[in-house]
């Protein structure tokens, strides 16, 4: 009898608290940054676009949910997508702190899309072919950062509240295939004012006290500001806007260390640039074509930029567009509170053996499949936010003989697959090939999480703008049919994961340009998942049960990798690590800045996670050094060169631009670091400059 007495009163607890919008939330946030030198970026696919250092660090911010009966995570991580290698990994070490409480069902892991992130974390073999392969260093970054953000919000769980926002945002995103999008039917595109979405969507979290602890932003932009030239690690416009956001929020706290947690994730972002003043050709200033984006037929020459006169200025303007945005959410007396019960659901879903029945605007039924993974010729265009190689354009419906002989070598496509695939001309069969092993997956992530009336679809690709707006449509009304309350809010959280590329509409498919090309299951692709989702959402809601789907492969075992270890480090003649080779001014004005150079060790042999490269210092009244900045924050650069690879010699070059809010006084600038010796073993070292005077 009292057994039945517990049960009950905590099952009225449970609903009393879901009812009155009560939750248990905690939030966490936690260092992910992957190798600073000599690894290939994750985005732009360019095997020459090497990490040089670090302007802004990785993060991962972890929210964590919890009606009393059931929880959840959400994750946003600054890095280019997420993988099921990684998530796997997360999950297997939460695992042993607390047992099954995080699963494939309950925790999303959303990656931010930078394209500024060291790669060789994916395991499939294409996406990771650019890296030299696998790179152990990026992956154990990212699951260790994860799993610690995760952990941290788990520990910090309070009573709190949450509520949602909505708000337009103009000026931060324009759509980079515009004729693509022009394919859609004129009626559905009559329903939206702009070729993109143009609305923030927020989430914020307060404790019992109604004080905040954690806001979560969607907002449709590609984290393509800094591009394919940068070799400094940044998290983009997305990273910098949360940095914004938490230093606003968490006073007189160094980066990734305040209480409050502040995300950018992503959201339908496929066809979406933040290059606002678009592409142009970079040879005579005119437009470039605009079904194949080239320049007298020059796909290189197109180029976008803006809205800045370079790359940090322009992530800079995207950046605060975002953060001046989620400010006035904040504080929007618009905002609704968020009450309702905790649900999650997952299944694995084998794409290119799904087979959907639809029927056509003209009433006919008919039955579309998903195709084994391939990528068109137009994939290897790039976009005009970071360019290809080897002279292809975006749009190409027709085969090169030169191309397709070189492809048959490899992969030769069949007759089902060009069928299937069509009108793509298939450049690269990933499907067809599995030396050394797997090139891309065919089992996707499925899932859908609900806190109350919000919906967030974990989505394992780029969704074009038309994409997600069919995919959130075909939930919300799902979800509604179900039983939830027509208020019900659908968000898409991008690139979660698993990675797959790009999901475009049917009719925007047609044209092949670089999105098109990318959507890798064919041209039904998005059909699929809008059943698929459909279901997912009919079964959550309804409390039915799904099969869990075949498990992808496993990976971890099987990756190669050929990117080169650091062999050892020297000083090289009459100097130390840390020595200062190149001192600050004796005096500097704020807005100025100043540069400081030090023999350094490869900063592969540690990667300073949770820690820094670099500190800026101000002597206190106390006689003591204060650090007002690390390699974390906007103002600095943190740049390593190799000086000579056959002695291992190296310089570390730090750049500060003094804020405009600097107090006067004396400064310094200090550098940290690791060498490897030449007989082994890893030592530390650091190294600090002159005092130098700050004034106005």
């Amino acid at each position: 009898m009292r057994k039945k007495l517990l049960v009950w009163i905590i099952t009225l607890s449970t609903c009393l608290r879901t009812t009155l919008g009560l939750y248990k939330i905690g939030v966490g946030i936690a260092d992910c940054t992957g190798p600073a030198a000599e690894v290939t970026f994750m985005g732009y696919g360019k095997s020459n676009q090497k990490g040089c250092g670090i302007h802004l660090r990785q993060f991962s911010r972890a929210f964590v949910i919890d009606d009393g009966s059931q929880r959840a995570a959400f994750v946003s991580v600054d890095a280019g997508m997420m993988a099921y290698g990684v998530r796997k990994a997360v999950i297997s070490r939460l695992g042993k702190q607390y047992k099954d409480v995080y699963t494939e069902s309950n925790l999303i892991l959303s990656g931010t899309h930078t394209h500024s992130a060291p790669g060789g974390f994916l395991m499939d073999f294409m996406y990771d072919i650019p890296s030299l392969g696998f790179v152990k260093e990026t992956f154990d970054a990212l699951v260790d950062g994860i799993t610690r953000s995760v952990v941290r919000a788990h520990e910090n769980m309070v009573d709190g509240k949450i509520f949602i926002t909505t708000g337009e945002l103009i000026g931060a995103n324009i759509n980079r295939s515009p004729m693509s999008y022009l394919l859609n039917p004129k009626e559905e595109r009559e329903k939206y004012k702009y070729n993109v979405d143009k609305e923030m969507v927020q989430l914020k979290l307060v404790n019992s006290a109604n004080s905040l602890i954690g806001v979560i932003s969607w907002f449709p932009v590609h984290p393509t500001s800094m591009n394919n030239t940068n070799c400094l690690i940044t998290s983009d416009n997305v990273g910098y806007a949360s940095v914004l956001l938490e230093k606003s929020l968490n006073k007189n706290s160094l980066v990734g260390q305040g209480r409050i947690v502040a995300a950018f994730a992503s959201t339908n972002l496929g066809d979406v640039s933040p290059n606002t003043k678009g592409p142009r050709c970079v040879t005579t200033g005119e437009e470039c074509d605009v079904v194949s984006s080239t320049c007298d037929g020059q796909a290189k020459f197109c180029v976008a930029a803006g809205p800045g006169e370079d790359m940090f200025e322009s992530t800079k303007i995207i950046a605060e567009k975002l953060f001046e945005k989620s400010k006035i959410l904040l504080q929007s007396s618009e905002a609704k509170e968020v009450t309702g019960p905790v649900r999650h659901i997952h299944q694995y879903v084998d794409m290119p053996s799904q087979n959907v029945t639809i029927t056509l605007p003209n009433g006919t039924i008919t039955h579309v499949t998903g195709c084994l993974p391939a990528m068109g010729y137009s994939f290897a265009a790039g976009t005009t936010d970071g360019v290809g190689e080897f002279g292809f354009a975006q749009g190409t419906r027709s085969t090169n003989s030169h191309w397709d002989t070189l492809r048959d070598l490899l992969f030769k496509p069949t007759e089902e697959d060009i069928r299937c695939q069509h009108p793509k001309p298939i450049l690269i069969n990933a499907g067809r090939i599995s030396i050394p092993y797997q090139w891309q997956p065919r089992i996707v992530s499925t899932q859908i999480v609900q806190v109350g009336e919000v919906l967030l679809i974990a989505v394992p690709g780029e969704f074009t703008t038309m994409s997600g707006r069919r995919l959130r449509n075909g939930v919300q009304e799902t979800a509604v049919r179900s039983g939830a309350s027509p208020g019900t809010k659908a968000i898409i959280t991008g690139l979660s994961n698993v990675y797959t590329s790009y999901i475009t509409t049917p009719e925007e498919y047609q044209m092949q340009r670089y999105e098109g090309a990318s959507t890798i299951y064919g041209p039904h692709t998005l059909t699929i998942y809008i059943e698929k989702y459909k279901q997912l959402t009919k079964a959550l809601l309804k409390g039915e049960k799904l099969d869990s789907g075949p498990l992808p492969a496993d990976l971890s075992q099987r990756v190669i990798s050929l990117q080169p270890r650091v062999m050892f480090d020297t000083p090289g003649l009459m100097h130390h690590f840390g020595d200062c080779l190149l001192q600050p001014p004796k005096s500097a004005r704020v807005g100025s800045k100043v540069r400081a150079k030090f023999v350094s060790g490869h900063p592969r042999n540690n990667l300073m996670t949770e820690k820094t490269f670099l500190t800026v210092e101000k002597l206190a009244d106390n006689g003591k050094w204060i650090v007002l900045a690390t390699d974390a924050d906007w103002e600095t650069k943190f740049t390593w060169t190799r000086t000579s690879t056959l002695i291992g010699g190296s310089e570390a070059t730090i750049e500060w631009e003094i804020p405009s809010d600097a107090t006067p006084g004396l400064y310094r600038i200090h550098h940290f670091g690791h060498f490897q010796h030449i007989f082994g073993g890893v030592h530390p070292y650091s190294g600090a400059t002159d005092t130098f005077q700050v004034t106005k």
